[in-house]
């Protein structure tokens, strides 16, 4: 469980983030959606333990992240990337990332044959396609096999085929009864594949439910993503 309960940050007189209140649950995609802007990459790197709030809480099964014995093997993040250095090759990179978390290096073999990236292994990472860096973002995620996954913008930027590989992985992870939490301000690349609805915008909660709650009376998420949206005022970087 991902629990992030009345947090609020201040940078300067900036209101980056006011009271937002939701939680992510074990078998369920849960989609943190809001426009530019909206606070979601403050929020998400708060939860993580790369920032502080002013105030409030966002705990992993009620510890904070910075206070968790292992936390690679409780989430899984990508928040810019892979992160990888485009001179090294995928399974390097893995490899590195494996060795300085104590995970055994069986596992990266494991996870490039996850993400579909086994045949790409021995490539440098600056010759990866857009899509082939989200996946080697994911691998790198899955080495500890946590039990939650939180992705910033997990289908920005890629196309069509990478996003259904997306959707799919996103999917089959839920429904093995992993946490998923991902942002975006996409909404029609992802309505097909969350469970659950956060939409912030300028810092604060706008709602949250599931998504036929969410959606409502109107025809589809976008639909209610720009009625809920549209002429809200905030200042959230």
């Amino acid at each position: 469980m991902l629990t992030i309960d009345r947090l609020t940050k201040r940078r300067g007189s900036a209101l980056i983030l006011s009271d937002v209140t939701f939680q992510a649950r074990p078998g369920r995609v849960t989609g943190f959606l809001g426009p530019n802007g909206a606070g979601k990459s403050s929020t998400l790197r708060i939860l993580l333990g790369l920032d502080r709030p002013t105030s409030g809480t966002a705990l992993v099964d009620g510890v904070p992240f910075e206070r968790l014995p292992d936390p690679l093997r409780t989430v899984g993040a990508v928040l810019d990337g892979s992160g990888a250095h485009r001179a090294r090759t995928g399974r390097a990179h893995l490899s590195w990332v494996a060795a300085a978390a104590g995970i055994p290096r069986r596992r990266v073999d494991e996870v490039l044959a996850e993400v579909d990236l086994t045949g790409a292994a021995r490539k440098r990472v600056g010759s990866y396609s857009l899509g082939m860096g989200r996946r080697l973002g994911l691998a790198a995620a899955l080495l500890g096999d946590p039990a939650a996954l939180v992705l910033d913008e997990p289908v920005n930027g890629l196309d069509p085929e990478g996003i259904r590989w997306m959707r799919r992985f996103l999917r089959e992870r839920a429904e093995a009864g992993h946490t998923v939490l991902l942002s975006s301000h996409l909404m029609g690349e992802l309505a097909e594949v969350v469970d659950d609805v956060v939409i912030i915008n300028g810092g604060r909660v706008v709602e949250q439910g599931t998504l036929a709650e969410v959606t409502g009376a109107h025809r589809t998420l976008e639909d209610a993503f720009f009625a809920l949206t549209t002429g809200a005022r905030g200042d959230a970087r």
